[in-house]
């Protein structure tokens, strides 16, 4: 009989314990999703790129730059509902930033555009880093979506500063001063007209 009570009561404990790990699990589980949803809304309320063209060249530069076209609507395109769908978006935006080493114009193929690109490619790439991680830190994931941004700014404005400077010759006169200033140059210095000196005649009297 005292062996039943105590194996009655030994099965009340096991149970009793399952009980208590079930509820802390859920428990945890609860403070996790909280925890997850709080990031994703964080991440979420952050994700707004300038993918937009800031002027007519980034304009332009849409419509011809293919590799540009291509991250410019990439970043447009907002995730939703999931932080699986933001990190698998980060991806994504990542490749077509490495992209736009391809086929840059030739009037921007020049060291300041480069060193932009290299600079707004590295950030994309950080994002993409940290988005995966198991612990999100979605603090510096906000911080590095306004770091793209500026890039993205400054990047379009250098591009706007290099077809500014490419037209100043143009508006100036200074091309048609060069091909005036050539053209003259061209001239053999044969037509030039004689000295006074070399018209005299040598054989003439001399007057005293």
């Amino acid at each position: 009989m005292k062996y039943k009570i105590a194996v009655f009561l030994l099965l009340i404990l096991v149970l009793q314990s399952c009980q208590n790990q079930d509820e802390k699990r859920q428990a945890e589980n609860a403070k996790e999703a909280k925890k997850n949803e709080k990031i994703f809304n964080n991440i979420n309320k952050a994700w707004v790129f300038i993918d937009e063209p800031i002027n007519e060249i980034s304009e332009q530069n849409v419509r011809a730059w293919t590799e540009w076209r291509d991250f410019m609507k990439e970043i447009g395109d907002k995730p939703r509902k999931t932080i699986g769908a933001f990190q698998k978006k980060s991806t994504a935006i990542s490749k077509k930033a490495m992209a736009l080493n391809n086929n840059i114009p030739a009037e921007f193929n020049l060291p300041q555009i480069r060193s932009r690109i290299s600079i707004l490619i590295t950030k994309v790439r950080m994002l993409d880093l940290f988005i995966h991680l198991s612990k999100i830190p979605d603090d510096k994931v906000a911080f590095l979506i306004g770091e793209i941004n500026k890039e993205l700014v400054s990047l379009e404005r250098q591009m706007d500063k290099i077809v500014e400077k490419n037209k100043i010759p143009k508006e100036e006169g200074e091309e048609d001063f060069l091909k005036m200033l050539d053209t003259t140059r061209a001239i053999p210095s044969s037509s030039a007209p004689h000295s006074p000196i070399q018209n005299i005649d040598q054989n003439a009297p001399k007057v005293e």
